[in-house]
């Protein structure tokens, strides 16, 4: 086959079972409990367990960013102050004459 790659044909008949291939009886085993004291009567310790990592508790604020038109951020205003994010975004599409635009970006706030 020109322009194909070749492809493994896969046998469609059963595998035939391995030559001394006996089947196994499943035997239990029963649980036998760990001592807990010495020979000599002292108190066998437990072993320590692993410390696990504390996780970090942040917090998520919204703020209203003013963005050029290359998407670099150019100013941050709180989330109750929209109305100076569109004053500066205008203000500055007024002096540069470049498009500026607001968005809302998330930042995380540590406790």
């Amino acid at each position: 086959m020109v322009g194909r790659a070749a492809t493994a044909v896969k046998s469609k008949t059963k595998p035939k079972p391995r030559l001394g291939a006996k089947a196994t009886a499943q035997v239990t085993i029963p649980k036998v409990k760990a001592p807990t004291v010495n020979a000599d009567g002292t108190p066998i310790e437990a072993p320590a367990k692993p410390r696990r990592r504390v996780k970090i508790e942040t917090r998520t604020r919204i703020y209203w960013a003013v963005f050029n038109q290359d998407c670099k951020r150019v100013a941050v205003f709180e989330f109750d102050q929209k109305v100076e994010a569109e004053k500066r975004a205008a203000k500055l599409l007024a002096s540069s004459g470049e498009h500026h635009f607001i968005q809302k970006i998330k930042a995380n706030v540590p406790v």
